[in-house]
């Protein structure tokens, strides 16, 4: 079969230790690296002495991702395979380990590289990932919210939509200072409700005792702090979006 690569490595990712094979024709050398950025740039001074063309791992877990990147920023042409893909190509020895087997196919051709962004891209679909996990947790502390306002029978969400607008974060925290008078509570709106001032009344008419407002207290408090990140996390993707434009 025809040779793609005639000097080339495979790596076998794992949480502490790099499996390592390089090929030169038929020849073939197996190393074990750990994964320290040192070892790391270890491991790319030795491929780099033996004139590596080509190396190659499977893109699972997120280990891989230094090793990308400190063998990108050296030069070098990483490859990084679908593991799926690697497992279902015919022909493998049971007693042939990873780093040969990806090595072997790599010098082949018979493996496809996964698309890899450019690091700037990475980084940016990255922090977005992040922002779109703080976004689900909030919409999650919103639910433990409406969760204890149903346990003290407090039904804010039956007549204001949305109860991290202005009037429901007002009235929340009017119940964390210790209001429950419906009436006084009222009060704290913006007084923009659409709703009948009886609905109303009766709405925010409950039973709040001292642990209902001790875990408000605290679910407001995580909820400033998520709507903290998401604008933090905002301003980073826009500063990051300028720079590539």
């Amino acid at each position: 079969m025809e040779l793609i690569y005639e000097r080339c490595c495979g790596i076998d990712v794992h949480k502490k230790k790099l499996s390592v094979c390089f090929f030169v024709d038929k020849k073939k050398e197996k190393r074990e690296y750990g994964t320290m950025t040192d070892n790391i740039e270890k491991l790319m001074e030795w491929l780099k002495s033996e004139d590596c063309q080509a190396v190659a791992m499977e893109s699972t877990g997120v280990y891989w991702k230094p090793i990308y990147n400190i063998l990108e920023e050296g030069g070098m042409k990483v490859i990084v395979c679908n593991a799926q893909h690697i497992k279902g190509v015919p022909g493998r020895k049971t007693d042939v380990r990873d780093s040969e087997w990806i090595a072997d196919l790599v010098r082949h051709g018979l493996v496809k590289s996964s698309y890899i962004p450019n690091r700037e891209d990475r980084e940016l679909r990255e922090i977005v990932r992040y922002r779109t996990n703080i976004v689900q947790e909030r919409a999650r502390e919103l639910n433990r919210i409406q969760a204890v306002l149903e346990g003290a029978n407090i039904k804010l969400a039956s007549v204001i939509s949305h109860i991290d607008g202005v009037s429901g974060m007002a009235i929340l925290k009017a119940i964390v200072d210790g209001q429950t008078n419906p009436e006084e509570l009222l009060k704290a709106t913006t007084g923009l409700l659409k709703a009948d001032t009886d609905i109303l009344l009766g709405a925010l008419k409950g039973s709040i005792g001292i642990h209902q407002r001790q875990m408000l207290k605290l679910q407001l408090e995580h909820l400033k702090c998520l709507d903290k990140q998401i604008q933090e996390t905002d301003e980073i993707v826009k500063k990051k979006q300028k720079l590539q434009s």
